[in-house]
Order: C-alpha cells, then structure tokens, then sequence
C-alpha cells in the first residue's frame, strides 16, 4: 500500500511539474486540476480530445497549439493555412532557385547518358 501511495505522488509529481508539499492536494486531483488549466498553447491529450472545439478555436486566436502524452511534447495542431504554407508545392522552385543563387552558376551540367537496351517489336 505504501508503494502504491509513492506511485501515485511520483505520477502526480511529473504531470504537474511541481513538488507536493505534505498537507496539498491528492496526486490524482492535483493532476486534474493541473491538466484543467493547460498552459498556454499546450494541452494534455485527454483535454485536447475532451475540448477539440475549443483547441480549434485556439489555433485560429492564438496559433499552433502542442498536444502532451505523459509530459511529453507529441503533436502541434496548425491552421491548415500555415500547413499548406510549410509544405509548400512540389514544383522544384526551390531548388532551382539554389541552382540559380550558386556562385558557381556558370558549371555546365551535362549527365551522362547510358544506351539504354531496344527491345523488338514485331509489326
């Protein structure tokens, strides 16, 4: 019963970051109480899925929101605004752009070519 008791504390102590002193709270409603009122922009997964509209509402008023599985930083929740922005299009321009920006533009690119193999074709 004892270990169960230090468990406890020690669970309670790393979901809310901050020591117990003797006559505070219950670990379990310590850690209610800390997952209740997330920091800003960050969020214990249960609260994140228990309020996705609000989460939501956040991102759009104050910008990426972080989703925390045991502590731990997991995911960021962006306006699909910004996540079409950092994925950008596929269009090459980027590494043309590079290409184009080198100091050493004028190095003639020339790959070689393998003779490729002919099949037959019977008409």
């Amino acid at each position: 019963m004892g270990h169960s008791r230090s468990t406890d504390i020690l669970v309670g102590m790393t979901r809310s970051g901050k020591r117990k002193s003797s006559g505070s709270k219950t670990p379990k409603a310590a850690a209610k109480a800390s997952a209740a009122k997330p920091h800003s922009g960050f969020w214990v997964l249960q609260d994140a899925k228990a309020r996705f509209s609000e989460l939501v509402r956040k991102v759009r008023s104050e910008g990426p929101q972080h989703v925390t599985v045991h502590g731990r930083d997991e995911v960021v929740v962006i306006a699909a605004e910004d996540f079409r922005r950092f994925q950008g299009q596929p269009t090459g321009r980027a590494l043309i752009e590079a290409m184009q920006a080198s100091p050493h533009r004028e190095i003639e690119l020339e790959p070689e070519r393998a003779a490729m193999p002919v099949r037959e074709v019977l008409l």
